[in-house]
């Protein structure tokens, strides 16, 4: 099954697309894989997208850019295995491309093997380059070094103002979740324990979700290595479970927006680990940030999301 191969916050997620890449990681074009149990959202297009939706492998992980049309990939857990809850998985990659595989399709097999109906969503994103050097080359451009912070900045300022317009991705998010909510009795899921989860950028969409949807009633999210900074909590905001590693650009001493959910009073469990860097998805070899999935789905149980609530 598994295809092996703005809120304020926004400001500081936009970075991926400046650092990401100091890693090692040579860029091949890919053929579109097969994605067979893809349902259309029908949520329309991109306006001045001159290219075509196209793949390429990094680090031996599938990528799509050039989405003009958002998709959700149903990942379901084996019949008599199914807790009921269910999780939006939103992949990251600046929003001009997703890593599919890493940050999507194997954390959702990986949900579906514990029980858990797990969606990938595939959201429209900014036009990049047609051509795969083209792309290739920019990706690969210099780029200035993050700007250093003072303590006080780092606890106080807000980060820098949101660079995108994120109506379509949050278009997106909202058809998903509907989606979800309307064929919730085929898919067994409980429309009270529907939660999100994102990586990088797909952390930020699910905090712009959280903070600006008018019609998701998210039951839990957890932005996995994303934007930091604090944020103006709804009331009715859900439970929030944050990882980040100290080694990640994004990171930057920052506590804002842990400290935005403690100070509102909602639950919150935050691991800061020692090192893991950036996109680890499931986890790179030998690094603290590796555990972070058996964390997740712990307290997922423990905050009573599984319908037989067994706490190990």
């Amino acid at each position: 099954m598994l295809h092996k191969f703005k809120s304020a916050i926004f400001g500081t997620l936009s970075l991926f697309a400046i650092s990401a890449f100091a890693q090692d990681g040579t860029i091949y074009p890919l053929e579109a894989p097969s994605e067979p149990n893809a349902i259309p959202l029908n949520t329309g297009g991109v306006d001045d997208q001159p290219a075509s939706e196209s793949w390429f492998k990094q680090w031996g992980d599938p990528m799509a850019r050039n989405i003009t049309k958002a998709t959700l990939t149903p990942f379901l857990p084996e019949p008599g295995k199914a807790n009921g809850a269910a999780v939006i998985v939103a992949p990251g990659g600046g929003f001009r491309w997703l890593s599919m595989g890493n940050e999507g399709w194997e954390v959702a097999e990986a949900l579906a093997k514990k029980g858990y109906a797990a969606f990938v969503l595939k959201y429209r994103l900014h036009p990049t380059a047609d051509s795969l050097d083209d792309f290739t080359a920019w990706m690969n451009r210099p780029r200035p070094a993050p700007a250093e912070t003072s303590d006080d900045e780092k606890e106080e300022a807000p980060v820098p103002p949101r660079q995108w317009d994120l109506s379509n991705q949050l278009e997106d998010a909202e058809a998903a979740y509907a989606m979800i909510v309307d064929r919730a009795e085929e898919w067994g899921v409980d429309t009270n324990r529907i939660g999100m989860i994102g990586f990088s950028a797909g952390a930020g969409l699910t905090m712009h979700s959280t903070l600006h949807s008018k019609t998701m009633k998210l039951a839990f999210i957890g932005p996995i290595y994303g934007g930091m900074g604090p944020v103006e909590v709804p009331e009715n905001a859900p439970p929030m479970f944050n990882v980040i590693a100290t080694d990640d650009f994004l990171f930057r001493g920052q506590f804002g927006v842990v400290d935005s959910w403690h100070k509102a009073g909602i639950p919150v469990e935050f691991h800061l680990y020692q090192n893991g860097g950036h996109g680890f998805g499931l986890g790179n070899p030998n690094r603290t940030s590796n555990r972070w999935f058996d964390a997740f789905t712990h307290w997922l149980n423990v905050n009573g999301f599984q319908s037989d609530n067994t706490v190990e």
